[in-house]
């Protein structure tokens, strides 16, 4: 093998640093993450203000949202969908940039698809969960804090995924601006016997309280209920319709 003769110390290896990852970038190391995350907090884009909640029960889970989207003090849109189906038997509440949340959820539907393709069974709650945070964490969705809630063979499932990735399963929990009206309502209503309908009411009066105070939540409710049947997501502009 020729040796190098020649003094490597200027040129490519210079200018693109030498302390760049050979096999970069790792995960939570995409370039200019963190400007990203800057940009994600400004006035012009268009974010979904938000309050999200959802419900475990023993036959299904219940999730609800609200239906505004802000832009800086504005109101930018009445009729957003801020829960979708993501998996045969699984859905996910957006909080945060509503681009980056778009994304999430596209990626999500494709690699849930493929998995079911390549496998011939669904992913697991669990297995979709990992999946969520891991792309939370590369960096490339801010700034995103998504409900996921689904049934699978182990049963009923909600996970409370924060913007870094962190994944907890809990009975109930709430994400956005209107979290705290929210979890009030849920820390009042909740108990260990509750059905899907009244898990259905309970979602609605907590987002009802957050519309009532917080000004980045309004203009109705979306609500998914997910059993073992599948996916069904309403939209009500009243509250009435569901206390």
């Amino acid at each position: 093998m020729r040796t190098p003769t020649g003094d490597l110390s200027e040129g490519p290896a210079d200018e693109l640093g030498r302390d760049q990852p050979v096999f970069g970038p790792e995960l939570g190391e995409f370039e200019h993450s963190e400007r990203r995350a800057a940009q994600a907090d400004g006035e012009g884009e268009m974010k979904t203000g938000t309050t999200t909640v959802g419900i475990r029960t023993a036959d299904g889970v219940v999730m609800a949202t609200d239906m505004r989207a802000s832009m800086g003090g504005m109101v930018s849109s009445k009729d957003v969908q801020k829960v979708e189906e993501i998996h045969p038997r699984g859905a996910l509440t957006i909080a945060g940039s509503v681009s980056a949340a778009q994304n999430l959820i596209s990626t999500l539907k494709a690699e849930t698809s493929l998995y079911e393709t390549r496998r011939g069974k669904d992913m697991s709650m669990e297995a979709l969960s990992t999946l969520t945070g891991n792309l939370l964490r590369t960096g490339a969705f801010f700034i995103v804090q998504p409900i996921l809630g689904g049934v699978d063979d182990d049963g009923a499932h909600i996970y409370s995924i924060d913007a870094l990735g962190g994944t907890t399963e809990e009975e109930y929990t709430v994400t956005g601006s209107g979290s705290q009206y929210a979890l009030g309502v849920l820390e009042q209503e909740y108990h260990d016997e509750v059905t899907v309908d009244e898990a259905t009411t309970i979602a609605a009066k907590a987002i009802q309280s957050a519309v009532e105070r917080d000004l980045a939540s309004g203009n109705g409710i979306n609500v998914a209920v997910v059993t073992e049947d599948g996916v069904d997501i309403t939209r009500h502009k009243e509250f009435d319709e569901l206390l």
